[in-house]
């Protein structure tokens, strides 16, 4: 496991910055990765029993808010070190989690197109700062049959004019990021850290299982959060929480939570 100090954080923020993704392999243990894919079942089938409980993100791959205290694992995950210490190492101490979800390419599931998650902001695009941060954690030991992860290093940098919808670069384009790709394969207890902004895309899964992946979405002060749906908790769970988690979470508080109908949706991937 990574050390979490200034000379890691130094490191990690320099691969992040110049390729756009980071690995911090072993971040949890196993035990915690599996408690999370089993919190995970269960959601999962939550959210397909009732109507928009999921958001479709191409052919048999969807993606699916949740509530962070259906995880067991919550304190866990919002308290690590590494994860909050590179938060702040890149966005500035008052970085908020704006999004708890899961990313799930289900047996049969086909190529996305290339993408990004978002427009790039001016803060990027004109002065070379990255405004917003996304933690994946997998919930299997990704193989190759189960359609890894595919990105391409350094793509954040492009402005993108010519994308569709500021997010999806035209076919032309693709032979380039196929020439730059590098699949991610990683373990239980594995998080990567990247920016939305590089162009990245899922791929198909051959085998017969489920890989999901936590998604933790995490906003400093200046991105714009016009798109993200607020994060809901419970007045109990809530109060329960220490300041130093409620200063870092962006949410809606209600007294009793009701299922999630899922509004987070990137139209170009259906």
């Amino acid at each position: 496991m990574l050390e979490a100090n200034n000379a890691t954080f130094d490191r990690l923020g320099t691969t992040l910055y110049r390729d756009g993704i980071v690995g911090l392999p072993g971040t949890f243990s196993r035990e915690w990765g599996e408690r999370l894919y089993e919190d995970f079942l269960l959601l999962f089938e939550e959210a397909l029993s009732y109507e928009r409980g999921v958001m479709e993100r191409g052919p048999n791959r969807f993606y699916f808010a949740i509530h962070p205290e259906r995880l067991r694992g919550f304190r866990e995950l919002v308290e690590n070190p590494l994860i909050t210490g590179l938060a702040t190492h890149i966005l500035g101490e008052k970085w908020e989690i704006v999004e708890f979800g899961f990313d799930v390419p289900l047996p049969g599931s086909t190529y996305q197109p290339w993408h990004r998650d978002y427009p790039i902001p001016s803060e990027t695009l004109n002065e070379g700062r990255l405004t917003s941060v996304v933690f994946n954690i997998t919930g299997v030991d990704v193989t190759e049959e189960m359609g890894p992860f595919e990105i391409a290093p350094g793509t954040h940098w492009e402005a993108g004019t010519n994308f569709s919808d500021d997010m999806f670069p035209p076919q032309e384009e693709w032979e380039r990021y196929e020439q730059l790709k590098v699949k991610k394969m990683p373990k239980l207890g594995d998080v990567s850290a990247r920016t939305g902004l590089a162009i990245h895309r899922g791929t198909p899964n051959r085998s017969n299982k489920l890989r999901p992946v936590m998604v933790l979405g995490i906003n400093g002060p200046e991105a714009d959060g016009s798109n993200v749906e607020p994060v809901v908790i419970s007045k109990k769970f809530w109060t329960a929480l220490p300041e130093e988690i409620q200063s870092h979470i962006q949410c809606k508080v209600v007294d009793e939570l009701k299922p999630l109908i899922q509004g987070h949706c990137i139209d170009g991937l259906r």
